[in-house]
């Protein structure tokens, strides 16, 4: 009879101590996360390995991605489909990547309209454009290290006096123009044009141009420009096509654009865009106010340079500009 009793007695601390969360361990979250680009995307990719470190092993995370960068006309309504996704899902909080997924996914059905915290990454644009910060929006700015790159373009190629510039025409590319125009008085080189082409054949031609009139080619943002009939070409052939064309340094703020072909980069590291909003994030979820989490911006560059592009320019740096900086080789 006591060996029953104390066998019932022990059942109801159990069933009572299983109502309460142990102590130490973090309540689990859903969490969606709505990218701007498809899901082959480089810089999507590398947003996903900071998010995932952060809150895979804990936590649920449903990935969607709005594919405007191949098709932007059908953005808003990947951004309705996206937030269908959102309220089925009924998640805890919300990560947006990219410009895009601001101006047709958060603005329009998140912002000051939810109570789910919501934080951004990958952002080019002032924040304001967007309302932000709202009472339900944070997250972490990116911003191009274009003088940082010009300057260490120059180290290795002193002879550079002038940058041209060269981007597809999409909103990024407009977001990334304020940038350059806000700051190009402080660029060790002079800034001496920008192209802003939306098809490869135009590219080329605008390329020749800029051949003309610069020692060094700055490019970014190609991904999606398209070809004779209309198709979309990866930024791998964008690059490497251009690069061949202009046949002279060039420069970018993309990591896998110096892989493809570029000369060197200063790159923000889109990683930390993600590691970064995703700890923001889970601070919100657990209780803090989104409006005590300020905005913050990237500010810590990493040097890139492709020792196959110094080789075909015949550049031979010194030893010591190369210490510290990731030196890698054209993909085939």
């Amino acid at each position: 009879m006591k060996k029953s009793l104390y066998c019932f007695m022990a059942a109801i601390v159990i069933c009572i101590w299983g109502m309460f969360p142990v102590a130490g361990h973090a309540a689990r979250f859903k969490v969606l996360v709505v990218m701007s680009y498809e899901e082959t995307f480089p810089g999507n990719q590398a947003i996903k390995k900071g998010i995932d470190p952060v809150l895979a092993a804990e936590h649920e995370i449903k990935y969607f991605y709005m594919d405007t960068k191949k098709n932007l006309e059908c953005g808003p309504q990947k951004a309705e489909e996206a937030y269908a996704l959102y309220r089925e899902f009924q998640p805890d909080g919300v990560i947006a990547a990219d410009d895009n997924a601001q101006s047709m996914f958060v603005v329009k059905y998140l912002k000051d309209k939810v109570r789910t915290p919501v934080m951004f990454c990958g952002v080019n644009a002032d924040p304001g454009k967007y309302g932000y910060p709202s009472s339900n929006v944070s997250g972490i700015l990116e911003r191009l290290h274009i003088s940082e790159t010009i300057a260490l373009a120059r180290q290795m190629a002193p002879s550079i006096e002038t940058v041209g510039f060269i981007m597809k025409d999409s909103p990024v590319a407009k977001i990334i123009l304020q940038q350059i125009n806000s700051e190009s008085d402080t660029y060790p080189a002079k800034s001496v044009g920008l192209k802003m082409p939306k098809t490869l054949k135009q590219a080329v031609s605008m390329t020749e141009e800029l051949k003309k009139q610069c020692d060094l080619l700055f490019m970014v943002a190609l991904q999606g420009i398209s070809d004779e009939d209309g198709k979309p070409v990866s930024e791998k052939e964008a690059v490497s096509t251009l690069t061949g064309v202009f046949a002279g340094p060039s420069i970018t703020c993309l990591e896998y654009n110096v892989r493809y072909g570029v000369l060197c980069a200063v790159i923000h590291r889109m990683k930390e865009q993600g590691e970064t909003a995703a700890k923001m994030l889970l601070k919100a979820m657990q209780g803090t106010p989104v409006t005590e989490i300020p905005i913050t911006r990237n500010y810590n560059g990493k040097r890139i340079i492709n020792v196959t592009a110094l080789k075909a320019l015949g550049i031979l740096p010194r030893a010591d500009f190369l210490l510290g900086a990731e030196l890698v080789k054209t993909e085939k």
